[in-house]
């Protein structure tokens, strides 16, 4: 695997549950884990799914899930061969992705944004 050229963390109350997510849905491959972080990898890119005390306390649960973290300055992307794929694994996991109604076109790609079961939102493309 390459060395990562760019990368993101992302803090979350359950790490090994959102690494799962994102390595279903978004085709990252686990690369390492320890108690408080996992990385995930796809060619040069690297995401870390930290968890702090903080992160922990406001995770909520499966009966209160957090908001959706519409509002935030950055929005990671992800590149998936089919979005509709990507919908049904996200929902099974405990996130989502937005209906096809909701997607639209960027350049070569079809966009549609999601979130996880934390609540981050994300963007998932898929090449045309």
């Amino acid at each position: 695997m390459m060395q990562p050229t760019a990368g993101a963390v992302l803090y979350a109350a359950d790490a090994t549950r959102l690494s799962a997510f994102y390595a279903r849905v978004a085709g990252l491959e686990p690369h390492h884990a320890v108690d408080e972080y996992v990385q995930l990898r796809f060619a040069n890119f690297e995401l870390v799914i930290l968890t702090t005390r903080q992160s922990r306390a406001a995770g909520g649960d499966a009966a209160h899930p957090p908001p959706r973290r519409a509002d935030v300055a950055i929005k990671p992307v992800f590149y998936v061969p089919d979005l509709a794929v990507a919908r049904t694994i996200a929902a099974e996991l405990g996130g989502g992705v937005e209906s096809a109604a909701a997607e639209w076109p960027f350049e070569n790609s079809t966009v549609c944004d999601g979130f996880d079961p934390e609540g981050n939102v994300f963007q998932l493309r898929a090449l045309r």
